[in-house]
């Protein structure tokens, strides 16, 4: 795999997994609920913390993509301020979808 075709990859699947909370209402896609399966809505709170753990996920898919094509390069707090305010630009069209289009 070239680096390129990494870094496409994992655009991509962040781009998925920062929409996923908000286009289904099962927990990570999986799990169904029990507040759901009874006519409930998952909560913004849970959506949050779907969204901060797919961030984690991709980061440690996006560190592996790094240790495969070379040495991995020490980040700061900078590094992930940043990466998750993109993340959460990502989850821009999702949120618009589930709380914006009424």
């Amino acid at each position: 795999m070239n680096q390129t075709f990494a870094i496409y990859i994992l655009i991509a699947l962040a781009l998925v997994s920062a929409n996923l909370p908000f286009f289904t209402e099962r927990l990570f896609a999986v799990i169904p609920l029990k507040q759901v399966q009874q006519g409930g809505k998952k909560s913004i709170w849970l959506r949050l913390f779907e969204l901060i753990v797919l961030y984690f996920v991709i980061g440690a898919v996006g560190r592996a993509f790094e240790a495969a094509l070379g040495a991995v390069y020490p980040q700061g707090w900078e590094f992930y301020a940043i990466t998750f305010t993109l993340f959460a630009v990502l989850a821009f069209p999702g949120y618009v979808w589930r709380y914006l289009m009424k």
